[in-house]
């Protein structure tokens, strides 16, 4: 699908929410990530002392009830929590509850995880081996099955539209977004909730990870641990939560006077096809380039990345060499900033709240910054500007997020901004 169709309707962003470890609101993430506040501490979900990695990004004083009944929320893992709460938080701040004769039947959601409900898997796995196959609940399927954010949000609002999740590791948020954008220009849907979540802080997650040696093991230091593009960064921190926009066309929301924080003008994916982990350079920036021909925008057209950025060796480099081949010289001209600095890698739901957080960098004209940059990685090529000292107001007309993940799938949204 070439920009042609894109471009014939205009897709908007008119709601966002927000869960991480930076906070349980949008407002709370904002104003946290501006100040390069930290959300990484020591593991107090399970008892990691046993771990390599003891630290992670952990949701804090979340009341899932503030959303649904905690009977309801009992037959649910965590990562459904989230993404319900954000996919909540982006419908009421697009006003779509309010909009008198909504045609429900022509809302979707698209909301998707990159592992699901590992801590409910890790729990019925035990229960089943100390007690037999009759402590199996009834609702660890439905409860633990990556599809059943959008089912209980459709569920509960009434939606009738298109409702599924896309799963790609750590691109999932960001082709989910995409995806959903193409469905509502395609004609399959007038609105779409879209992004993704994860709740993968368990014995199974963060051992599955460590075992890989992917994650910083700087446990004496949670906040430091994360240093995208710096010399010392050493893997990276997992994090939790779930990043959630309502998408609309542009004539519907102009007819009905809603808050307008972008334009998703262009989506991208591509495949590495090299490697089940390393990355390419070629690969990512394929995504990047299929993205601005989606959008019919130049390299240099493009003020602001969102970078992917998780604070691995390998990965940083080559994300870095990657913007170089897509946009040259203009590269340098870019700035580039990586939340995950700040919030720990939120798998599956880390292309969601970063296209969250670039769809505010757009509305607020401000790039928040890379935390915990000491000693710049110059040997590497990690030489762009990362906004390594502190947010900055600048002029964003269009941006990118990048997300990438296991497999070699890549993903690129391109927002802009309505003026």
């Amino acid at each position: 699908m070439g920009s042609t169709r894109m471009s014939k309707k205009r897709i908007v962003i008119t709601g966002l929410g927000m869960v991480s470890p930076l906070g349980n609101t949008v407002a709370d993430n904002w104003n946290n990530l501006l100040a390069g506040v930290s959300g990484i501490g020591p593991i107090t979900r399970f008892d990691a002392s046993n771990l390599a990695c003891q630290i992670a990004g952990e949701v804090k004083d979340f009341d899932i009830t503030q959303y649904i009944p905690a009977k309801e929320a009992r037959r649910m893992d965590v990562f459904i929590h989230y993404g319900i709460a954000a996919a909540f938080q982006a419908i009421e701040d697009a006003g779509l509850d309010n909009i008198e004769g909504l045609d429900k039947t022509r809302v979707g959601v698209n909301i998707g995880a990159g592992i699901g409900g590992l801590p409910s898997i890790e729990a019925t796995g035990a229960d089943v081996i100390a007690g037999g196959i009759r402590k199996i609940n009834p609702f660890f399927i439905p409860g633990s099955l990556i599809n059943l954010i959008a089912g209980h949000v459709t569920i509960m609002k009434g939606y009738q539209g298109p409702s599924y999740g896309i799963v790609s590791a750590c691109t999932t948020g960001a082709h989910c977004i995409g995806d959903a954008a193409r469905m509502i220009a395609y004609g399959d849907a007038d609105i779409m909730i879209a992004g993704g979540a994860e709740g993968a802080i368990c014995t199974l997650g963060m051992g599955g990870f460590a075992a890989m040696k992917a994650l910083s093991t700087r446990n004496d230091e949670p906040q430091k641990a994360s240093r995208p593009w710096d010399k010392e960064r050493d893997g990276f921190v997992m994090g939790e939560g779930a990043g959630v926009m309502v998408l609309e066309s542009y004539d519907s929301a102009i007819a009905r006077g809603a808050n307008i924080y972008a334009e998703l003008v262009g989506f991208g994916m591509s495949s590495d096809a090299h490697h089940i982990t390393a990355p390419t350079i070629d690969g990512p920036a394929l995504a990047i380039n299929r993205a601005l021909k989606d959008a019919g925008l130049e390299p240099t057209d493009i003020d602001y990345v969102n970078a992917h950025g998780t604070s691995t060796p390998l990965g940083d480099a080559n994300e870095t060499n990657a913007l170089k081949t897509a946009f040259g010289d203009h590269a340098y001209k870019l700035v580039v900033n990586s939340t995950k600095s700040m919030t720990g890698h939120l798998l599956g739901g880390a292309g969601g709240i970063e296209a969250v957080i670039t769809a505010l960098a757009i509305k607020n004209q401000i790039a928040p910054p890379t935390i915990n940059i000491d000693d710049q990685d110059i040997e590497a090529g990690c030489d762009l500007d990362y906004n390594k000292d502190g947010a900055r107001p600048m002029n964003i007309r269009v941006a990118i997020s990048n997300s990438f993940g296991f497999g070699g799938t890549n993903g690129t949204v391109v927002l802009k901004r309505v003026d």
